[in-house]
């Protein structure tokens, strides 16, 4: 049995749908961002970063192991299974070059894409321009390769299409269309068809996150949101 500490994100999804089309067996564990349960002593044990998704195999050799990092634990559990990675060096390389990409460009990107466009306390137009073109960027560098390889990123179905999909399904939110990217939305389309991708992607639909108070998205995004007010008050006074 596998436990996956989740989240309903792109990240956490990476996980989830790859124990779907795996068909492992796995009891998901909600990790509560809204109580600060991320930076909770026992689960740092298992996740030292502090973040989602993080695994513990407890049938792992040698006993319990917890992984944390979404690359690491596809690579993890490709490997464990014997699929969706490549077994000769050329195939192998190639899936976890994608992986490494999605991993270091993609997911960061599209991330302060997506908290300077939705979540900052201040709109930003240099931020927002900056991670704006550089998802624009990403999403055509993966619009060429999906050109020259058809319909995976690594020319079969891979860890690497499962890194960057969940990324991808939130180009809406991130302020895109795919009508931009031809080969893109093909991908997406026929990825968005695959039924244990559409399991993972529905894993903890009755967890339903607490909505966030103030302070909560202060605390949780890195600001004092008492201090901003302080000193935009002192700002405005007169003197």
């Amino acid at each position: 049995m596998i436990d996956l500490y989740f989240r309903p994100t792109p990240n956490g999804w990476k996980v989830s749908i790859m124990l779907e089309e795996t068909g492992l067996q796995y009891r998901l564990v909600p990790v509560n961002f809204e109580e600060g349960e991320q930076y909770s002593d026992s689960y740092r044990r298992i996740s030292p970063n502090g973040r989602i998704p993080a695994i513990v195999d407890h049938e792992a050799d040698g006993g319990p192991l917890p992984i944390f990092e979404s690359g690491a634990i596809l690579i993890y559990l490709a490997e464990k299974t014997g699929r969706f990675l490549p077994s000769d060096a050329a195939g192998r390389s190639r899936v976890i070059q994608w992986v490494m990409w999605q991993m270091a460009g993609l997911g960061p990107m599209a991330g302060q894409n997506g908290h300077f466009l939705l979540y900052a306390p201040e709109k930003i137009p240099y931020a927002i321009n900056r991670y704006g073109n550089e998802i624009r960027r990403l999403y055509s560098v993966l619009d060429h390769q999906l050109g020259l390889t058809g319909d995976c990123v690594a020319g079969t179905y891979s860890i690497a299409d499962m890194a960057c999909f969940p990324w991808i399904m939130t180009h809406k939110a991130q302020g895109m269309t795919l009508d931009d990217w031809p080969n893109l939305k093909r991908w997406f389309a026929t990825l968005r068809a695959r039924e244990p991708l559409q399991r993972g992607l529905s894993v903890g639909g009755g967890f339903k996150p607490n909505q966030m108070t103030r302070e909560m998205r202060a605390k949780f995004f890195g600001y004092d949101d008492r201090d901003r007010n302080q000193e935009k008050s002192k700002e405005e006074q007169p003197g």
